[in-house]
């Protein structure tokens, strides 16, 4: 297991390097941008301006002269769909990729067990997607102290506790899509479309109470984002943090029965489906 997990990171290291370094410069522009923020004195009416279809996805734009309200604006509130282009590909591809490549079956050949293969993956990429956010948390710790961002190391460290989670989860819900749709491709895009449709249902449900009771059903809806500068919500985090265990279990029960093959996409079978169902019809009467 612990093998799997080091050639998983060993695998990820460039995108690990990619990824991050493009968070942290993006973190280090908006590092720079506070203090014009905040020094603005009539940021509050220029805020009150804008759309109410805009602000209704941006809850915290009433405090965007506050660390705590730029954080969440211009960072963490669009994190979850930036870097959910990561977690939702990557957790997609974790088992099948290899799989549609041809290389599963050669790999199981080895002295692995499907459960050590499962586990030290899973692991390695939650490692991954950790050390893609401490790279970001770097860009805003390093400078902070020159932008009038009085913040403490753990204050800019605490959402991106959240933001892991989030990102976790729908990684590994797009694992378990993986093993039940036909494609690794096809799980990615449907993890991907429910991640978008949680955003813009959370954004839609600010300006329609009759969606409040819906969304309270859908992990963004427990994503604190920049408001966890002030404090973690661990009832909220917990939650975020049993869902993935979930998927990960079901997905190793999955990954046990699978019958392997060497290469190639699956299909539908829906013509196999027919003829069986066929057969059984005419064997009936």
């Amino acid at each position: 297991m612990f093998a799997e997990f080091k050639h998983t990171l060993r695998r990820m290291r460039g995108t690990i390097i990619a990824w991050g370094i493009g968070l942290a410069l993006y973190a280090l522009m908006m590092v720079s941008f506070y203090s014009t923020v905040s020094g603005m004195a009539d940021i509050m009416d220029f805020v009150e301006n804008y759309p109410e279809e805009m602000r209704a996805f941006f809850t915290n734009m009433t405090a965007i002269n506050t660390p705590q309200g730029y954080l969440d604006t211009y960072y963490f509130n669009l994190m979850t769909l930036i870097i959910g282009v990561f977690a939702i590909g990557t957790g997609a591809g974790l088992l099948v990729n290899d799989e549609e490549r041809g290389f599963l079956d050669l790999i199981l050949a080895h002295p692995i067990s499907r459960s050590a293969l499962v586990v030290g993956r899973v692991l390695g990429y939650v490692a991954a997607t950790a050390l893609i956010l401490l790279i970001g948390w770097l860009g805003w710790v390093l400078p902070a102290g020159r932008s009038g961002l009085h913040l403490s190391w753990i204050e800019f460290l605490r959402p991106f506790v959240p933001l892991l989670a989030q990102l976790v989860l729908f990684g590994t819900l797009a694992l378990l899509l993986s093993l039940l749709l036909p494609a690794s491709r096809l799980a990615g895009m449907v993890a991907g479309a429910l991640l978008v449709a949680n955003y813009l249902l959370l954004g839609l449900a600010n300006m329609n109470e009759t969606l409040k009771p819906i969304v309270r059903f859908t992990p963004l809806y427990y994503y604190q984002g920049g408001t966890a500068v002030s404090g973690l919500n661990w009832e909220w985090l917990l939650g975020l943090c049993l869902a993935p265990a979930v998927f990960v279990v079901a997905s190793w029960a999955l990954f046990q029965r699978r019958d392997i093959r060497v290469g190639g996409e699956r299909s539908w079978r829906l013509p196999h489906l027919f003829r069986r169902g066929q057969e059984a019809l005419t064997a009936s009467q």
